[in-house]
């Protein structure tokens, strides 16, 4: 399979499960994993037909088995996503953190990140957000939007 994106070490591939069966076990991971109770959970790009666009917020996000902490693949491999988002068009980029999560927090301060503070605005949860704008259109403002 082709990767949507690669860095110097990585190459990013949609995950892609054998069967209905596997794709489940990988959700309830997902969801056992984030703390996320009941109801579907997964990762989707969301776009209406007719325009393509990506609707209005777009999050990066990383999580490695512990075995893989503390190389700088998580910041790689956010930098990658950054750069492909960048050269398909977008503006800006958002990645939510839990609080206390401090190796995660370093990892948005690397890929250039603002912290945008404490918010319950995304997952029904208390998260810190962070907030990103294309390089050659940064401003040190925030986005107009709610937080808190």
């Amino acid at each position: 399979m082709t990767p949507v994106f690669t860095t110097e070490r990585l190459g990013a591939q949609p995950k892609v499960c054998e069967s209905v069966e596997a794709m489940h076990g990988t959700i309830d991971r997902w969801a056992a994993s984030s703390g996320s109770a009941g109801g579907p959970c997964g990762i989707w790009a969301v776009a209406p037909r007719a325009t393509g666009e990506p609707v209005a917020e777009i999050e990066v996000g990383w999580a490695l088995h512990p075995g893989h902490w503390g190389r700088g693949l998580a910041t790689e491999a956010a930098g990658g996503a950054l750069a492909r988002g960048w050269t398909a068009g977008l503006t800006e980029i958002y990645a939510v953190v839990y609080p206390g999560n401090d190796p995660s927090v370093a990892v948005t301060q690397r890929l250039g990140m603002t912290a945008l503070g404490r918010t319950k605005r995304w997952y029904g949860a208390e998260l810190d957000a962070f907030w990103i704008l294309r390089p050659e259109g940064r401003a040190d403002d925030v986005p107009p939007l709610a937080y808190g």
